[in-house]
């Protein structure tokens, strides 16, 4: 075991809860978020219109030729309870989004009483990197989605008219873009696993071959199209982000290191 192994063991930890504490602590938590997040959305109800607009954007930036049959972007309801449905998916989707900051703060604090208190003190950057990476992601997603977009309804071919569903479009654009959102939330686990010492700079080099075919993979089943350029948009962000993981937990340890040093030295004076 290194020096700086030595003086991260040696950080006290605190006393473990029970598991009916642990149960007690996460209903406190599940509570709280889902009191944030109805908030939000009695908020995105009211926001509908202008947020609908933006998720058309995609659809109505694409030519003529893949819109309806005037070349306009208009989007129909195909059932009665369609407006209810799409109008309550929009306003909890602005909900989360306008409170994911108070979820990734629950999801901290719930996981808090196992660190250490220089564990603790990520609490701010683990939230504020959070809101941001997901933001990152999901904004991505913005700008792939018209590429796919026109690569599926291109498929239907000339003698096809579209006519989108609002039900069916919206469920598209948002789930493509929550999709990215949690994607780019990955390399944030790793650096916090790294953090508290659970994986290293050098294991997570070692995983590189495998976390490329693992990028692919996902970037397969969450891209909207299989076509080789859009995968593309999304695999090299991705293995950005990783690489970019690597190098924060390489920092991580040479602090650490750094830090066990100077406390031994000051123990031998």
């Amino acid at each position: 075991m290194t020096t700086a192994d030595s003086a991260a063991t040696n950080e006290v930890r605190p006393a473990e809860l029970t598991l009916g504490e642990h149960l007690a602590e996460l209903r406190t938590r599940l509570l709280r978020v889902v009191i944030a997040v109805a908030a939000g959305a009695v908020v995105g109800w009211f926001v509908y219109e202008p947020v609908l607009a933006f998720v058309k954007q995609p659809y109505c930036n694409l030519p003529s030729a893949y819109r309806d049959a005037q070349g306009d972007c208009s989007l129909v309801f195909l059932r009665v309870l369609e407006p209810f449905g799409v109008r309550a998916k929009i306003a909890l989707i602005v909900g989360l989004f306008l409170t994911a900051p108070v979820l990734f703060h629950q999801v901290w604090r719930f996981v808090v009483p196992g660190l250490t208190e220089r564990e603790r003190r990520y609490t701010l950057p683990f939230v504020v990197l959070s809101q941001l990476m997901f933001t990152l992601g999901a904004a991505f997603a913005y700008v792939v989605i018209p590429r796919g977009l026109g690569f599926l309804i291109g498929l239907g071919g000339e003698q096809v008219t579209t006519l989108l569903s609002v039900a069916e479009y919206v469920s598209f654009i948002l789930t493509t873009a929550v999709a990215f959102g949690l994607v780019f939330e990955v390399p944030l686990v790793l650096v916090f696993l790294a953090a508290v010492g659970i994986v290293s700079s050098t294991q997570l080099r070692r995983f590189r071959p495998y976390a490329l075919v693992l990028n692919a993979v996902v970037a397969a089943l969450v891209t909207p199209t299989a076509d080789a350029v859009t995968m593309l948009f999304m695999v090299a962000p991705m293995a950005a982000l990783y690489e970019g993981s690597i190098l924060a937990a390489w920092l991580i340890e040479r602090s650490r290191r750094r830090r066990a040093t100077a406390v031994a030295e000051g123990t031998t004076r």
